[in-house]
C-alpha cells in the first residue's frame, strides 16, 4: 500500500451519501475532489470522467488512467488522448445487471404484445382480449445476442433458463466456440446465423465497425415475424431498414431503448423525435427512451460507486486497473 495518498478527481458532482459510499469502500489512502473544476492538477493520478476537454489532459502531467463512468467510449476521447501513451482509459460496467433485466423485460414486452392492449384497457376497451392474439412463445426460440461482454453473457443464461437456444456473435473469436449456454460465432459468420434467429439482441457499442452493421440485407435475413431488440447504440441498426422492416410486416416486433436523435438541452426533452422515422406510430414496437441503465436510480448509483472502488482500490495495491479499453477499437 502507498503511504503517500493517490489523487482522484471525479468531474460528476456526487451525492453527499454516494461520496460517503465511496469512502466506506476504498481500501487505501485518496484524496478525492468533485466538480467540473479539477483540483490538485499538477498532481492528479485518476480522472474520473466521461468526455475530458483536451487542455484537462494537458494540464495533469502526472495523470495515469481516465475511467470513463458509464459503458461505451465518447468519439472524441481518442483524439484527446492522442500523443498521452502513458494514459489508460477504462470502463466502469456497473450498469450490466440493471440492462440485463431491463432488456429482459423488453423482450416480453415485444414478444407478448403488452403495450397496445394495454392502452387499449386504459380506454376500457377490451377488444384486444377476444382479438387474434400475436405474442411469441419464447421456449424453443432462437435468440442471436449481438456482443458477448458483460451484458451478452448475463442474457445468454437467462434466455438458457427460458428454455431457449442462444447464439452470440463475438468480434474477438476467429473461429467458433462454445460455452455452458451458448454458441459463439465470430463476425463473419453473422449472415450465416441471421437466418436461424427469432430473437436478435443488440449490445454492442458503436464503432466504425458496428455502425449500420445491421441494414436491409441482414433484416431480410431473418425469418419472417423475428423480433429485434436494441439496447447497445441506435446506430448499429440501420434506423430507415429498421422502421421499413417492421412497416412492411416482416419483422414481428421491435423493443427499441438506444436511439439515433437526442435531445440537447433541457427545453428539447418534451419535444425531440428519437428518429427520423416514426417508430411511435408502429403498434408494433415498444419505446424505452435510453433508461436500461438505471440512470438516476439509487440501486444502479450504489452499483456505480462499488464498481468504481473496485477499480481504485487496485490502483492502490499498485495493481493493473481492470476494464482497460482499447481506443483504436473503440472497446
Amino acid at each position: 500500500m502507498k503511504n503517500t495518498p493517490l489523487y482522484i478527481h471525479i468531474c460528476d458532482p456526487l451525492q453527499e451519501k454516494s461520496l460517503k459510499l465511496l469512502g466506506t469502500l476504498l481500501n487505501g489512502r485518496f484524496q478525492i475532489s468533485t466538480g467540473v473544476e479539477i483540483k490538485h492538477q499538477s498532481i492528479l493520478d485518476y480522472l474520473i470522467c466521461g468526455r475530458p476537454r483536451k487542455e484537462d489532459i494537458h494540464n495533469c502531467p502526472n495523470l495515469k488512467a481516465v475511467i470513463i463512468p458509464f459503458a461505451g467510449v465518447p468519439s472524441s476521447l481518442a483524439g484527446i488522448l492522442k500523443g498521452h501513451p502513458q494514459i489508460s482509459v477504462h470502463n466502469l460496467h456497473h450498469n450490466a445487471v440493471p440492462v440485463v433485466e431491463h432488456t429482459l423485460a423488453l423482450v416480453l414486452a415485444a414478444a407478448k404484445n403488452i403495450i397496445p392492449p394495454h392502452n387499449a384497457l386504459c380506454k376500457n376497451d377490451w377488444r384486444p382480449r377476444y382479438a387474434h392474439n400475436p405474442s411469441v412463445l419464447l421456449q424453443g426460440k432462437t435468440a442471436l445476442i449481438l456482443g458477448y461482454g458483460e451484458i451478452g453473457s448475463r442474457l445468454a443464461f437467462i434466455f438458457h433458463a427460458l428454455d431457449m437456444k442462444v447464439v452470440a456473435i463475438r468480434k474477438s473469436i476467429t473461429i467458433p466456440s462454445h460455452d455452458s449456454f451458448t454458441d459463439i460465432y465470430p463476425s463473419t459468420a453473422l449472415h450465416t446465423v441471421l437466418p436461424q434467429t427469432d430473437i436478435l439482441i443488440n449490445t454492442l457499442p458503436l464503432t466504425a465497425q458496428t455502425e449500420g452493421m445491421i441494414a436491409e440485407k441482414e433484416l431480410a435475413l431473418l425469418p419472417q415475424g423475428s423480433i429485434v431488440v436494441n439496447v447497445g447504440r441506435g446506430k448499429v441498426i440501420d434506423q430507415h431498414s429498421f422502421y421499413n422492416a417492421l412497416k412492411n410486416g416482416h419483422l414481428g416486433a421491435a423493443a427499441i431503448d438506444v436511439w439515433y436523435q437526442y435531445p440537447q438541452n433541457d427545453d428539447s426533452r418534451s419535444n425531440t423525435m428519437p428518429a427520423e422515422s416514426p417508430f411511435g406510430q408502429l403498434d408494433n414496437v415498444v419505446l424505452s427512451p435510453h433508461r436500461a441503465g438505471g440512470l438516476n436510480s439509487d440501486a444502479t448509483e450504489r452499483l456505480r460507486m462499488e464498481h468504481l472502488a473496485h477499480l481504485l482500490n487496485h490502483a492502490a495495491r499498485g495493481e493493473p486497473l481492470p476494464n482497460q479499453i482499447d481506443l483504436h477499437q473503440g472497446y
